[in-house]
């Protein structure tokens, strides 16, 4: 029997499963400058082994050998690549970078602005839309670090890029049941905080069984925005919702500001007076503007769905009567799905 020759191969370094951890302890560091191999490969290299010993014992006649139960992997988010997870690395707190990309010290004093939801989840949707790559290191065009928690900063208007550690230091602990766009889903793991720590905002409800939400984050390989399984797709129970303690209901002003029922003089989304943004409207969605979009609709001959008078949690009959005003513009299909756009709102409310 020729002897098998075996090649020395170091694992990839992130991967945390059963077979990648024996074989870091058993394996000697590859040379300077070699790439190292996907996890998989050493997976099969067990499997060769494995194979292999099984087969020269069967000749020595000592029976079978028992298999080795193969390594299992932690699920892993869509769209990031096994070997991202499940570590999170994420930079420490730092400054705002200029454009020199050196720091930029915060103006001396520099205290929490006002922000309003509207606003968050539209700052939050430019990464999304730049599709900016995921760094710990880097910084994007606005001073803030490519990383999740610099994402939160940067959608929060913060002054500093903060990390997962320090967040909670300027919002407050909330209940699931509280949560509305532009508030964040956070876990910190204070005893490891490079396993697993991350961080992402909450863009609303996308059931109105609460089960799954719309999450923006930034993650490998760049920002994105996608449906997700409430708390997250792994280590669900130890995200936490937390609150900007700068949000404010109507226009950017001083943090703390009182929530209240937005007025004509709301935000602007889409260069649109008063709307706040398709966030805020659909299952689950609980919010002032959800009540003030009924109260038009009643206004304008087209609350006929409604049993009550309209409140601030979206149901069938505010999506149907948007519907209807929606048809009545001589829109069809798509553009009659009963979910207020910026066009819908200026129209109902000119």
């Amino acid at each position: 029997m020729e002897t098998p020759v075996f090649e020395e191969i170091e694992p990839a370094s992130d991967c945390d499963c059963a077979g990648c951890r024996h074989w870091r302890r058993v394996l000697p560091h590859s040379p300077a400058g070699r790439a190292l191999a996907h996890p998989a490969a050493c997976r099969a290299l067990v499997v060769a082994t494995a194979a292999a010993s099984a087969a020269a014992v069967s000749a020595l006649g000592a029976g079978p050998a028992a298999a080795l139960p193969a390594a299992a992997h932690a699920p892993h988010r869509p769209g990031v690549p096994a070997g991202d997870e499940p570590g999170t690395p994420q930079g420490p707190r730092t400054p705002l970078h200029g454009g020199t990309g050196r720091p930029a010290a915060p103006p001396a004093g520099a205290e929490l602005a006002g922000i309003t939801r509207a606003e968050i989840i539209d700052r939050a949707g430019t990464w999304v839309a730049a599709k900016v790559p995921y760094s710990l290191t880097s910084y994007w065009s606005d001073g803030y670090r490519q990383d999740c928690s610099g994402f939160v900063s940067m959608a929060w208007k913060l002054p500093a890029n903060e990390w997962t550690g320090s967040l909670a230091t300027v919002a407050d602990r909330i209940t699931k049941e509280e949560l509305q766009p532009g508030d964040i889903l956070l876990f910190h793991n204070a005893s490891d905080p490079q396993e697993g720590s991350h961080v992402v905002i909450f863009g609303g409800w996308t059931d109105g069984t609460h089960t799954a939400y719309t999450a923006y984050e930034q993650t490998p390989p760049h920002t994105r925005k996608l449906d997700t399984p409430y708390a997250y797709w792994s280590n669900s129970a130890k995200y936490l919702p937390y609150r900007y303690k700068g949000v404010t209901a109507g226009k950017a002003g001083t943090a703390g500001a009182e929530e209240a029922p937005p007025g004509a003089a709301g935000p602007a989304s889409h260069g649109v007076a008063g709307y706040p943004g398709r966030a805020w409207f659909g299952p689950g969605a609980d919010n002032p503007y959800v009540t003030r979009l009924g109260r038009q609709l009643v206004k304008k001959g087209f609350g006929t769905h409604y049993t009550k008078g309209p409140g601030p949690r979206w149901g069938e009959a505010d999506r149907r009567g948007v519907q209807a005003f929606q048809r009545a513009q001589g829109w069809r299909g798509g553009a009659a799905d009963g979910h207020p756009g910026p066009e819908t709102w200026r129209r109902l409310f000119s």
